[in-house]
């Protein structure tokens, strides 16, 4: 069967619009944060808000207004992480992967790899992205906290600064 009543074609129509729009001005009001470039837990809130969505849309024993009080819901709890995360240490440890070197001074670091679960393939791939081709030449290859691969040149390392806070091994170093 197609469909049951056109009544529920309408109400779709009509809450889907409605719902829609109430996502696009909670999303503007809960601010850039909630649309960033994902870290695991972003994703998971965004495929939370998603689910949301359909749910309002296609169940009929869930109102508007308890679907609009669960995206808000979302907005509110991920603005708090966010603002937890940026303020304090720990929350940010909690909430947002910390990130990884992978390489150093051209070495793989093989516990460092194995603990992130990244093949050297996958490193590879990056350094080629980049249009490096010798892996002798990267001072730096860092899984961030969002999944991406971070690579830094020796020409463009400068005095490490930016891999504070990572546990950095230097050819120096031993």
């Amino acid at each position: 069967m197609w469909f049951d009543v056109w009544s529920d074609i309408a109400r779709v129509v009509l809450i889907g619009s409605a719902a829609y729009i109430t996502l696009i001005v909670v999303l503007r009001i809960s601010g850039k944060r909630t649309l960033a470039k994902l870290n695991a837990f972003d994703l998971v809130v965004t495929v939370a808000v998603g689910s949301t969505l359909a749910t309002i849309l296609l169940n009929s024993d869930v109102s508007f207004a308890e679907g609009v009080t669960a995206l808000a819901l979302l907005a509110v709890l991920q603005f708090l992480a966010a603002t937890i995360s940026s303020r304090f240490r720990l929350g940010r440890a909690f909430v947002t992967a910390r990130p990884t070197l992978l390489v150093s001074q051209g070495r793989y670091l093989d516990e460092a790899l194995r603990d992130q679960r990244v093949s050297v393939d996958q490193i590879r791939q990056a350094i080629r992205s980049t249009g490096q081709g010798d892996v002798s030449q990267v001072a730096a290859v860092v899984l961030e906290s969002d999944g991406s691969l971070s690579v830094i040149t020796t020409d463009k390392i400068g005095d490490w600064s930016a891999l504070a806070g990572l546990a950095i091994v230097r050819a120096s170093d031993g």
